[in-house]
């Protein structure tokens, strides 16, 4: 049975958030990865396994070496769920901005 693991386990984790922020603007190999942290290169390829099965990171084989990619579409969910709070929250902040316009009309 191949169980995909939840995305949002694999983000909880600092560390894995880290290699998406550096795979965002680059693709890098999981020497160039590891060599941004300061743990065991094991650690860091289970971080980069757990990330792949989430589709969070693709992997490109190029030449002898294996290239880490972003995937905006893994990150799809995470967006999905957090649009809600990003609307309540811009929601407010208008209307606090509504108030202070109207308080500094009355000052």
């Amino acid at each position: 049975m191949n169980l995909r693991r939840d995305v949002f386990q694999a983000i909880a984790d600092p560390t894995r958030r880290a290699i998406l922020m550096l795979v965002a603007s680059q693709s890098m190999t999981a020497g160039a990865i590891a060599a941004n942290f300061d743990t065991a290169r094991p650690t860091v390829s289970n971080h980069l396994r757990i990330l792949t099965e989430c589709e969070l990171l693709r992997k490109e084989q190029q030449g002898r070496e294996i290239h880490f990619h972003l995937n905006p579409q893994g990150l799809k969910s995470v967006a999905e769920f957090i649009e809600p709070f990003r609307k309540m929250w811009d929601d407010r902040f208008n209307k606090l901005e509504d108030v202070m316009k109207n308080y500094k009309k009355d000052n």
